[in-house]
C-alpha cells in the first residue's frame, strides 16, 4: 500500500507539473486530453483519468465546455508543487539546505501555554534536542511553507486531566545560526505562509529582532 500511495504521488506531481508549464498554475488553461496525452506519454484515456483523480483530490479544478476543458491548479495543487521544489533547492543549492523568507510578525500568544506542557516538552527534548523558550517566534513567509510529509518530527498528543492536547509536526531549522525549529500543530487555521518557531532561547530578544524585520530560515 505505501508504494501504492508513494507511486500515485510522484504521478500527482508530473502530471501538475505538466499544467502548471502550460499557465495552468496562473489561469484556466484550455485542455485537449489528447494534446495532454502526448505531452506526457501516455494514452488519452490514462491522462483522462490522471485529471480526473487530481480533481478528486482537490488539485485542480475542471469546467467542461463544448471545446474540451478548462484546468486550473489549485491552491493544494500549489502546495504539493512547492514541496518538491524544496526538495529540489536541497539537491542544488550550494549548502544542500532550501532557505525560507519572510519578515516577523506578532502571534496570538498562545504558544507559552502550550509550548510549556511537559507532555510536549518532554517530546522535544527527546526529539529535537532542545528545551524550548517558552514562546514562538512567527514569521509571514513571502512563499508559503510546503514541507514533505516524510520530513516532519512527529510529537504526539497526550491527554491531560481535562482535556486532550493534539500532535503536531515539527521542521529542524537555523535562523541566524540558531538552532530551532518550525512547529505546525496537526490542526491548525494557520495559513500556510505563517510559521511559528521555537527554540533553546527566546528570539526575538537575542536576536535582537521586531515586527517587520526580514529573516532568513534554513531548513535542516
Amino acid at each position: 500500500m505505501i508504494c501504492i500511495l508513494k507511486l500515485r504521488s510522484i504521478m500527482e506531481v508530473e502530471t501538475l507539473k505538466r499544467l502548471a508549464l502550460m499557465g495552468a498554475n496562473k489561469e484556466q488553461v484550455s485542455l485537449s486530453s489528447s494534446i495532454f496525452a502526448t505531452s506526457l506519454g501516455m494514452s488519452p484515456q490514462t491522462a483522462a483519468r490522471r485529471l480526473s483523480a487530481l480533481e478528486d483530490d482537490g488539485y485542480i479544478t475542471r469546467v467542461v465546455t463544448p471545446e474540451g476543458q478548462k484546468v486550473k491548479i489549485t491552491d493544494k495543487g500549489m502546495l504539493l508543487l512547492r514541496s518538491e521544489y524544496l526538495d529540489y533547492q536541497r539537491l542544488f543549492e550550494k549548502n544542500g539546505h532550501a532557505v525560507l523568507k519572510g519578515k516577523v510578525v506578532t502571534g496570538l500568544g498562545e504558544g507559552q501555554y502550550y509550548i510549556s506542557l511537559d507532555g510536549y516538552r518532554n517530546q522535544f527534548n527527546e526529539k529535537l534536542g532542545f528545551d524550548p523558550y517558552p514562546g514562538t517566534l512567527n514569521i509571514r513567509l513571502t512563499e508559503p511553507f510546503a514541507p514533505a510529509e516524510h520530513e516532519a518530527v512527529k510529537i504526539a498528543g497526550f491527554k491531560g486531566e481535562n482535556r486532550t492536547f493534539g500532535g503536531c509536526k515539527c521542521y529542524p531549522v537555523r535562523i541566524k545560526g540558531v538552532r530551532a525549529a518550525i512547529i505546525r500543530p496537526d490542526r491548525t487555521s494557520y495559513p500556510p505562509n505563517l510559521i511559528e518557531i521555537i527554540a533553546p532561547i527566546k528570539l526575538r530578544q537575542s536576536l535582537g529582532l521586531q515586527d517587520g524585520d526580514e529573516v532568513e530560515v534554513t531548513l535542516e
